[in-house]
């Protein structure tokens, strides 16, 4: 009998992950891009094919993975409606660190390695639209550190595809001339030792100018919104740590991209 009892819960366990995993986990899918297969993790909702789908692409950061991201912030488990896409990098070398280039990043600005991570966006949204119905008004980008940095590239080179972006621990290495205003969430740590608060706050300031927003007022622990009066806010994240994206914040940037369509 103790046998028994062990033997059918375990069962029950297995055939209940399999079917989670089969619903829910991101699938592991290609491109070409310029002759290189390029990939990321990719979780689909089931209404894909047939509702208008938002869509959210989480960039890692220097060194990471898609498995990590998808691990890390899993988007697709806070928005399941949403089409979420976790890329992964090709060796880049790094401006603060890597300078060998041995670890998966993204181009730092447009040019860089023949633009080859600016081509893989442009072709992964291209299979995307012709596979399920994507709502063009709904394209959101995310990024942590390098992965941060490249949201505000894509802003900078791609923002008339997108809704809102959400860089982490970034700062922008795009002239301010390239950006046009575009809601813009910013998650900064006040002692982060790689990319400094500094530029950061540069980099937010600057953002600030660009959306034409006032003053700003609380929005929820750690957060302040500034409004726009051209409908672009800013909200930035500020916490007391470093480098790292605290647990609760993919949380809000979902909340925040639920807030916003191109416009």
């Amino acid at each position: 009998m103790n046998a028994f009892r062990l033997v059918v819960p375990l069962a029950a366990a297995l055939v209940f992950v399999c079917r989670v995993q089969a619903v829910d986990a991101p699938a592991r899918r290609e491109w070409i891009v310029d002759g290189v297969t390029r990939e990321a993790l990719v979780y689909v909702p089931p209404t894909a094919k047939t509702a208008a789908t938002p869509v959210i692409f989480a960039f890692h950061g220097h060194g990471g993975t898609m498995a990590y991201a998808e691990r890390k912030f899993s988007y697709h488990t806070l928005w399941p409606e949403a089409l979420v896409v976790y890329p992964q990098g090709l060796p880049t070398a790094g401006k603060l660190t890597d300078p060998e280039g041995k670890k998966a990043g993204w181009q730092f600005a447009a040019g860089d390695y023949g633009d080859r991570d600016l081509k893989f966006f442009d072709a992964m949204l291209i299979g995307l639209r012709k596979e399920y119905r994507v709502d063009d008004q709904r394209i959101f980008v995310t990024g942590h550190s390098n992965g941060g940095g490249f949201t505000y590239l894509l802003w900078a080179n791609r923002g008339d595809q997108l809704a809102a972006v959400a860089p982490c621990a970034a700062a922008s290495l795009s002239p301010i001339g390239q950006f046009k205003p575009k809601p813009v969430f910013h998650l900064a740590g006040e002692k982060d030792p790689i990319v400094k608060f500094e530029w950061q706050k540069m980099t937010m300031d600057s953002v600030r100018k660009i959306n034409q927003c006032g003053e700003g007022q609380p929005w929820g622990d750690h957060c302040t919104i500034y409004p726009s009066k051209i409908g672009d806010p800013l909200v930035t994240y500020i916490h007391p740590g470093g480098h790292e994206v605290p647990p609760d914040a993919p949380a809000v940037i979902v909340k925040f991209f639920k807030e916003q369509t191109a416009h």
